[in-house]
């Protein structure tokens, strides 16, 4: 069973990411296309993902 799509909360004007619960793990998508592909991570690349985040390994590339 899928969860309806929810937006991060970090998303901007802009930069949407949309994710929702799957059976098999967590699919992420672009909010500004909704048809366009989805990804769909295993609960353990997931885990791994918010573990990094949480950590502060993983953070924006920087703009010159």
């Amino acid at each position: 069973m899928r969860d309806s799509w929810r937006k991060s909360s970090f998303s901007g004007a802009g930069d949407c990411l949309e994710w929702r619960f799957a059976d098999e793990g967590v699919d992420v998508r672009d909010s500004k296309h909704p048809a366009g592909p989805v990804l769909t991570f295993s609960w353990s690349e997931w885990r791994a993902f918010i573990c990094a985040v949480e950590a502060g390994e993983a953070h924006p590339p920087r703009t010159p």
